[in-house]
């Protein structure tokens, strides 16, 4: 049995405050259950209307109806797959930490000093703010892309709240 570093110093520094930390996923527009209600009827309609075709003399349209089918079914498991990855954005007085994990389990990881950091959005007048990204020395990394134009609002409100949090610096109560 470890019990970790018995000899060391056991009070190690403490862990930052999180001033804001979102876990963001892509939106899902069906459930498990309501995809295969969804299915049930697309293969219902399909099968009815290849079966009229063929009872007119065209067989052929049947296979096409099947084939409709089967696209319509393999574009929502692509969809599902890649809804699969994830974003998660963490503030702390000392960084910021955007890390990206793909629906393949790809990760990538940017640490950027939050003193340096300005948020830079792209908006347009009817449908608002359309991308958001931390810029920091030269480097610009797109955040919250799975959010829409509202959520990505609210979710601004709260990052520059963090920003302007962590560029003030820690605050200590000694009580």
């Amino acid at each position: 049995m470890t019990q970790g570093n018995i000899h060391g110093n056991d009070f190690d520094d403490a862990a930052e405050p999180e001033l804001f930390s979102a876990l963001l996923r892509p939106h899902r527009a069906l459930s498990r259950t309501g995809f295969f209600v969804l299915m049930g009827f697309i293969c219902t309609v399909s099968f009815a209307a290849g079966l009229t075709f063929l009872l007119m003399g065209a067989w052929p349209v049947l296979g096409f109806f099947g084939l409709d089918a089967l696209a319509i079914w393999w574009a929502f498991r692509v969809n599902y797959r890649r809804g699969d990855a994830t974003e998660e954005i963490t503030v702390t007085p000392s960084e910021i930490r955007v890390r990206r994990v793909s629906h393949r389990g790809h990760v990538v990881e940017w640490v950027l000093n939050p003193l340096w950091v300005q948020l830079d959005q792209v908006s347009h007048p009817e449908f608002g703010i359309e991308q958001l990204y931390l810029v920091s020395r030269g480097r610009r990394v797109s955040i919250a892309r799975f959010l829409g134009a509202e959520e990505k609002a609210s979710f601004v409100k709260a990052l520059i709240a963090a920003l302007q949090a962590a560029k003030r610096g820690p605050t200590y109560n000694p009580l």
